[in-house]
């Protein structure tokens, strides 16, 4: 799997460093960069981005202004010619400081620290399970076992190896609690576990026999997100 990085910085030298960087590793791909924090917002809104490389000092507003403005924001790893950020950055969950200029061996201890996280998640996945209540029962379901979930209005059908449970949850509820690397939203009625794909188009995906739409809106993103 490739994680998708997004870099904010107002220096484009310091855009190309990170991205040569990205491009010597094969788990990571460059998706996009910027040097003004406004302009990448289309991108993190409308495209999944697994991880963020992102400045502090920019004009207009810094970098920690600007993660604590996204409602779901991605992994970060600030990258900054100041240490005393440092603080304020961890505050906000950050995965890495790094300070300019940055070494590639020091660089690559901070990707490799997303790729131990991403891993445990994997792991972690395969014996996860989710509490869904259901024609007033609660079920315990494997999340490895999830195939789709589809809208109903205010309803949501999970459709899982063994059956169907209807559920009094919106799609953007349940979406909120899945690893986004692992289920992605592929119609505003549909999301899917990437891991049960039989085959997939820019159009349709299959999956257990049943071919889904994939909406006009996610059809440049959701086969990246296959591949």
């Amino acid at each position: 799997m490739r994680y998708r990085c997004l870099i904010i910085d107002d220096e484009p030298i310091a855009i190309k460093v990170i991205s040569n960087y990205l491009e010597q590793l094969p788990h990571f791909e460059v998706a996009g960069g910027f040097t003004n924090a406004f302009d990448s917002l289309n991108d993190l809104h409308s495209n999944h981005i697994d991880l963020l490389f992102l400045d502090i000092m920019m004009p207009g507003i810094n970098g920690l202004e600007f993660i604590r403005s996204l409602t779901n924001p991605p992994k970060v790893i600030f990258t900054t010619a100041y240490r005393n950020y440092a603080p304020e950055a961890f505050d906000v969950d950050a995965l890495d400081y790094l300070v300019k200029p940055i070494p590639f061996e020091r660089f690559l201890k901070a990707v490799n620290k997303f790729l131990e996280i991403q891993e445990r998640r994997t792991i972690n996945n395969t014996s996860e399970t989710i509490i869904l209540k259901s024609d007033k029962k609660n079920y315990k379901v494997f999340l490895d076992d999830i195939l789709y979930i589809e809208s109903m209005d205010d309803y949501i059908k999970v459709h899982t190896k063994h059956t169907s449970l209807v559920c009094y949850l919106r799609l953007s509820g349940i979406e909120n609690l899945l690893d986004k690397s692992r289920f992605i939203r592929i119609h505003r009625a549909y999301i899917i576990n990437r891991e049960h794909v039989s085959l997939f188009t820019n159009t349709h995906i299959e999956i257990a026999g049943k071919l889904l739409p994939v909406g006009r809106s996610y059809r440049e993103e959701v086969p990246k997100r296959l591949i």
